[in-house]
């Protein structure tokens, strides 16, 4: 079995198919999918998919390019919405991205700090998004971090910070841009970090793995970057999937 521990499956693209997009999910094994929330629109939708579908379980939260959308009000909303509903497993989509946006970075901050204390407060581990700001997002870990569990998703920082994360107990998200011919780093991150500390994740509809990039992605087709792994690794695609899952079921799904 595979778990695809970050998607997105409330996007608009699914509308046609969501249900044989999770059909063919199951088809390659992917029998368990954590869907994330990117905003309150999404963290509601993120909930219902769960409720409707045995597969799909849920994580709410605001990523950091809606930060400055972000009120007190929604606090109060993502924490109901957590406590009230039994598939909701994380908080989430959240961090820092200062590849578009530099203008609004303690804004950005001051909204991550606040979720991970409300991750906190109701023992949830976190889904972190961090693009173009590593230095801020582990002097946010470290400070404001202590008590909270979780997984740097699609991560693209360097060995030396995978190190500290690991040495913090945290993990890090493998996607399809670790199939990329371009892949930089990440595939010797893979190759010398701790198995017992890395997830699988899609990001779909985005990033789709090799051979399918450039296409929709969908929790399918996790198991190209499984199958990378694999290979990266010297292992059986079999013990991937097995040792992943273990680490999903650890950080998620065991409370």
């Amino acid at each position: 079995m595979l778990i695809d521990t970050h998607a997105h499956l409330d996007d608009n693209q699914y509308d046609q198919d969501r249900t044989e997009v999770i059909n063919r999910a199951a088809d390659e094994g992917v029998n368990l999918i954590i869907n994330m929330g990117a905003d309150m629109d999404s963290s509601h939708k993120a909930v219902q998919l769960a409720a409707q579908y045995d597969a799909i379980y849920a994580a709410v939260g605001v990523h950091p390019e809606e930060a400055d959308g972000m009120t007190c009000d929604d606090d109060y909303v993502l924490s109901e919405l957590a406590v009230d509903n039994a598939k909701v497993l994380a908080i989430g989509e959240i961090g820092l991205d200062y590849h578009f946006r530099t203008d609004n970075k303690d804004v950005q901050k001051k909204v991550f700090i606040k979720q991970l204390d409300l991750a906190r407060q109701l023992h949830l581990p976190v889904s972190i998004h961090a693009r173009d700001a590593h230095a801020d997002l582990m002097q946010v870990l470290k400070t404001e971090g202590r008590g909270v569990r979780g997984v740097i998703h699609c991560y693209s920082g360097s060995w030396e910070m995978a190190e500290e994360l690991f040495n913090m107990g945290w993990y890090i998200g493998a996607d399809g841009p670790l199939t990329f011919k371009n892949a930089a780093k990440l595939p010797e991150i893979i190759r010398k970090m701790p198995m017992e500390k890395l997830l699988l994740e899609t990001d779909c509809p985005y990033l789709a793995p090799v051979p399918q990039r450039g296409k929709r992605n969908e929790p399918a087709f996790v198991k190209y970057t499984a199958q990378k792994v694999a290979e990266i690794r010297n292992m059986q695609f079999a013990q991937v999937a097995e040792i992943t899952t273990i680490n999903a079921k650890n950080l998620f799904f065991d409370k």
